[in-house]
């Protein structure tokens, strides 16, 4: 296998721990550390507001926007990067919307994250007018592409289960209809190569707090392609997104870049975490990275199908269908998830029934992977999830 102890280095991993969920939260990059406390003391402490000029707090936006799209296949001056996630699809989503005045679909599918159904629903509701969010089965997305459609909602992949959308295909397919795109990459940014500005993405979101390691809360980023920037009107807007923010002028003036869709102060500590976070990507290669992706989850599902037969697939078989998670579906998954990770091996659920696992080769190697095998056997062979009395579920499974 690629070998990945340089950016491993990069982590702090706690002792005894296998950390199989990375594709939920990114453990802890050293750097971000550092960086924390410097902002904390040298910048915040000892400039005061002046550290929004003297340590470039006002740019942070900017900043690692270039370091985020660098990572999705994207030009310099395209991304942007603040706010939440579900926030920047209802921003995004009702630009679009502006763009197809006369249509009144969005099309999106029964794998999206729910977050960026409710968003959508919020919006159309508000919008009125005989519009709607239609729903349909992921594999029927492509069929229900007619010119009706105004804007395809999709997450290229499903949280759940792991399975992967063609963003090249699916674009093509919703552009040749007449109809926008918005993809949300919150599970595939950092996980798999992407090519948002040669596949004709029209815009993109995403989070930083998965792959990207940009630790819990960590702000969204936002795409757009520059040749349509000029036209979007977002129906949310801030005062950051102006021409002229400090010209404090009544009505709102559109910056002229992907700045237009900045809304309000920058979350610096989040942002300074998230910028020294992504000084691990430098230096690698996404393929080199999708290809380690594969070969330890390949790995792990070979494992446990081999030792867990209580377990069944719920993931894609083909590699090249998934993203950088597999799921495995059991009827007691939640009680055995715990199990498992009160043995060292973190791993998390998804209801009703998925027991979920992420594979991030920046700090995973053979040998963890092997470990949680061996551990989940053991686990599930033994019948530990049934020990003790029914576990109540917490409110983050």
């Amino acid at each position: 296998m690629s070998d990945f102890s340089t950016t491993r280095r990069q982590f702090h991993l706690p002792a005894g721990i296998t950390y199989l969920d990375g594709n939920s939260l990114g453990p802890l990059p050293l750097a971000a550390r550092e960086r924390a406390r410097a902002v904390l003391d040298e910048q915040w402490g000892e400039l005061l507001i002046g550290a929004w000029n003297g340590a470039g707090w006002m740019d942070l936006p900017r900043r690692v926007g270039e370091r985020i799209a660098r990572l999705i296949g994207a030009p310099p001056g395209t991304v942007s990067v603040g706010d939440t996630l579900t926030v920047k699809v209802y921003q995004a989503l009702s630009a679009a919307l502006a763009l197809r005045p006369e249509r009144r679909v969005v099309l999106s599918d029964s794998g999206n994250f729910p977050s960026d159904l409710y968003a959508a629903q919020g919006l159309i509701e508000r919008l009125g007018g005989g519009r709607e969010l239609r729903v349909v089965a992921p594999e029927a997305v492509a069929e229900a592409l007619d010119d009706e459609i105004a804007v395809l909602l999709l997450t290229q992949v499903d949280y759940r289960s792991g399975r992967l959308h063609d963003m090249r295909a699916l674009t093509e397919r919703a552009h040749a209809a007449g109809a926008l795109v918005i993809w949300d990459l919150a599970h595939s940014a950092g996980a798999l190569p992407l090519a948002v500005a040669d596949c004709g993405v029209d815009l993109a979101v995403g989070c930083s707090y998965k792959y990207l390691n940009g630790g819990p809360g960590a702000p969204a980023f936002i795409y757009a392609d520059a040749a349509l920037t000029g036209q979007l009107r977002p129906d949310l807007r801030g005062w950051l997104g102006h021409a002229e923010p400090f010209a404090f002028e009544r009505n709102w003036r559109p910056a002229a870049g992907v700045e237009r869709l900045r809304i309000g102060t920058p979350p610096v500590l989040q942002l300074a975490v998230l910028e020294a976070a992504l000084e691990v990507w430098e230096g690698v290669d996404m393929a080199r990275l999708r290809a380690r992706s594969i070969e330890l989850s390949q790995r792990f599902i070979a494992g446990v199908e081999a030792s867990c037969p209580q377990l069944a697939l719920a993931s894609p078989r083909d590699p090249a269908a998934r993203g950088s998670q597999v799921s495995f579906a059991f009827a007691e998954g939640y009680a055995a998830m715990q199990a498992l990770i009160a043995r060292g091996v973190i791993g998390d659920f998804r209801a009703p029934d998925l027991m979920r696992f992420g594979f991030t080769p920046l700090y995973l190697d053979a040998a963890d992977i092997d470990r949680a095998v061996a551990v989940l056997a053991e686990v599930l062979n033994a019948g530990e999830y049934r020990d003790g009395a029914p576990l109540a579920q917490g409110v983050v499974t």
